[in-house]
């Protein structure tokens, strides 16, 4: 009894400070969680909804922010950064009664947090709802031809039913896409055939161009090549005419200048006659009648030469007298 009496007070000292440390190790706890709830560090591009006993408060932009801690949370962290959303193929039946399948893309930024938030529950199903519906309202006024021609026309309609519904949500429809317009394939094989078909003309008609090209081109290069040829003929004509009337004249010039008389003509004469009897076609030919003059002519020339029969010297021929032609 003595010795318990004597530790009693030490031990109760030690339990209050045992105490004491573990309320103040919660309240540093406290603290240390009252400042991460009371500093909000906001991403740029980035919202914070702050709502205070659930009623909204205020947006929190990008940087540091400073709410009251256990009074302020934080509903809803927005991105407002430009999203790109692919939805799922939406069967769509056209003006003739066909149905296709259209694949869209939405390209979107929210421009207002607040509005994101409360206007609508989800603004990521509410778009794309929308968008089915206004794909089938466009297309249902179109015929399957005028469908696959008009991506932009339906493009442009589109966003502008887009952007008018989503604008009270704080969000902006920047484009529309429309990423594949599948028909069936029934039709998908009428329309190979025809564009194979199509194809086809062009190239038989490209050919057929081709070939008519080639034979004008080829008509144009034979005219030419033939007009040059008779100006070639023509000119060598008229230079071989030219070349044998100058000889003709050389040669008559220069018998007039000799003076020739009978004999040096028959004798001429006689040496033309077997130029004129040359070849097989040769069968038949006319005989002039300055032939038979010569004929004479030549025969008195070679009497007057020939020698005596008394032996003796051939008497040299007597030829007239001729004056020496002037010289020009």
């Amino acid at each position: 009894m003595p010795v318990s009496g004597r530790h009693g007070p030490a031990t109760k000292g030690t339990g209050a400070a045992v105490d004491i440390a573990i309320v103040l190790i919660i309240l540093v706890v406290l603290v240390f969680l009252a400042l991460i709830k009371t500093i909000q560090v906001i991403p740029q591009a980035s919202a914070a909804i702050v709502e205070r006993f659930g009623r909204y408060t205020r947006t929190l932009n990008a940087g540091l922010n400073i709410v009251v801690p256990f009074i302020d949370s934080i509903r809803n962290r927005i991105d407002l950064r430009e999203q790109v959303v692919p939805f799922p193929p939406q069967p769509v039946i056209t003006q003739d009664n066909l149905v296709v399948n259209i694949d869209t893309v939405i390209y979107y930024q929210v421009t207002d947090a607040r509005a994101a938030t409360y206007e609508v529950a989800s603004y990521i199903q509410a778009i794309e709802q929308l968008t089915v519906t206004t794909l089938r309202n466009i297309i249902g006024g179109m015929d399957l031809e005028r469908t696959l021609t008009s991506r932009e026309e339906i493009n442009a309609a589109l966003r502008g039913v887009l952007d008018e519904a989503t604008g009270k949500w704080g969000i902006r429809v920047n484009r529309v896409e429309l990423k594949a317009i599948e028909p069936p394939t029934s039709i998908q094989d009428s329309m190979e055939k025809q564009m194979r078909a199509d194809r086809d003309k062009r190239a038989a008609i490209l050919q057929a161009e081709g070939v008519r090209q080639s034979q004008i081109l080829t008509a144009e290069g034979e005219k030419q090549s033939s007009i040059l040829r008779a100006e070639g003929e023509a000119k060598a004509a008229a230079l071989r005419a030219e070349g044998e009337a100058q000889a003709i004249r050389v040669v008559f010039e220069s018998i007039h200048a000799g003076d020739p008389d009978q004999k040096l003509l028959s004798y001429q004469y006689l040496q033309m006659l077997p130029k004129i009897a040359e070849g097989d076609a040769n069968k038949l030919w006319i005989v002039p009648s300055e032939i038979g003059d010569a004929l004479k002519g030549l025969g008195g020339a070679i009497g007057n030469f020939a020698p005596p029969t008394g032996g003796g010297s051939i008497p040299k021929p007597s030829s007239p007298n001729r004056e020496t032609p002037p010289i020009d």
